[in-house]
C-alpha cells in the first residue's frame, strides 16, 4: 500500500501548468508522470552541465516518447521539452560526477557527488523559463528520506528558494516536491499507483539513474553498474516494492 505521507494524497492543485525538472531517471519520471495527472499542461527541463552520466540526456528523449505513446491521456498534456547549457556548472565543479575520479566521502561529510549549487542554479534557471513561458509550479524530484546528504536537497532549502524566487521575479511560483519525504520503495510505489506495470515497466527499460553511465547491465530494477551509489538506492527500493 502506498505510504500516507505520498503526494497522490494531497488534493487537486488550483494551479493548472507545471514545469518539470526532468533528468530522465526514476525520480524525475514519477514526478513527471504525476504531474500530468494533475495538470493540464505540463513542459520539461534539462541541463547539460557536462556530467559523467550524459546518458541521461539520451534517455530522457525516449521516456518522453514512451509516454506520449503508452499514455495517450497524457500525450495531450505533455508540452514542450527543453534543454539548457550549463557547461560552466562542470567547469567549477570537482566533483565525481563532471570528473573522471572514484567516488569517496568528504571531509565536510558530503560524499564528492554533490554538486554544489547545481539544483539552486537549476531551480533559478528553471524558474526564469516558467516566467516566459507563464508556468505556474515547478516540480523536482529532490527528497530528504533517500538522499546522500546533500543540502540543497531539503525541504527547508525548497521552501527557501520557492520564496526568493517568487519575490525575485514578482511572481508567486510553487515548488513541489512530491518525493521529499518517502523512500525509493515508496517512489516505485508510487510509480505504480500512477501508471500500474506499464509505467513501472517503462521506468525500469528506459530511464537512466546510475552515476557511471552504465547502459550494459541490465538488472531486474534497470541498467546501471549496480555498484555506485545511484544504482544501490534505487536497486535496494525496488527490492522493497517487490518483495524480491
Amino acid at each position: 500500500m502506498p505510504s500516507r505521507n505520498q503526494s497522490t494524497l494531497i488534493p487537486p492543485s488550483m494551479h493548472t501548468t507545471a514545469l518539470v525538472l526532468f533528468s530522465g531517471g526514476q525520480d524525475s519520471t514519477t514526478c513527471l508522470a504525476q504531474a500530468l495527472t494533475r495538470y493540464q499542461h505540463v513542459e520539461t527541463i534539462a541541463f547539460d552541465y557536462r556530467q559523467r552520466h550524459s546518458v541521461e540526456l539520451d534517455a530522457r528523449l525516449v521516456v518522453l516518447q514512451q509516454l506520449r505513446e503508452q499514455f495517450p491521456e497524457w500525450a495531450g498534456k505533455l508540452g514542450e521539452d527543453h534543454l539548457l547549457d550549463l557547461g560552466v556548472l562542470g567547469q567549477v565543479s570537482e566533483t565525481s560526477l563532471t570528473r573522471d575520479t572514484a567516488f569517496k566521502m568528504e571531509s565536510s561529510g558530503l560524499p564528492n557527488t554533490f554538486v554544489p549549487g547545481r539544483n539552486l542554479l537549476f531551480l533559478t534557471l528553471a524558474a526564469a523559463l516558467a516566467y516566459r513561458r507563464g508556468l505556474e509550479v515547478l516540480v523536482t524530484g529532490v527528497c530528504e528520506t533517500d538522499f546522500s546528504g546533500y543540502p540543497d536537497c531539503r525541504d527547508d532549502t525548497m521552501k527557501a528558494m520557492q520564496l526568493a524566487l517568487s519575490l525575485g521575479m514578482d511572481k508567486r511560483f510553487l515548488i513541489e516536491t512530491p518525493l521529499m519525504w518517502i523512500d525509493k520503495a515508496d517512489t516505485w510505489r508510487l510509480a505504480d499507483s500512477l501508471g500500474g506495470k506499464k509505467l513501472v515497466d517503462l521506468i525500469v527499460e528506459h530511464t537512466h539513474t546510475c552515476y557511471l553511465g552504465d547502459r550494459e547491465h541490465r538488472h531486474a530494477w534497470g541498467y546501471g553498474c549496480g555498484a555506485c551509489p545511484a544504482c544501490e538506492l534505487r536497486a535496494r527500493g525496488f527490492s522493497g516494492f517487490s518483495g524480491a
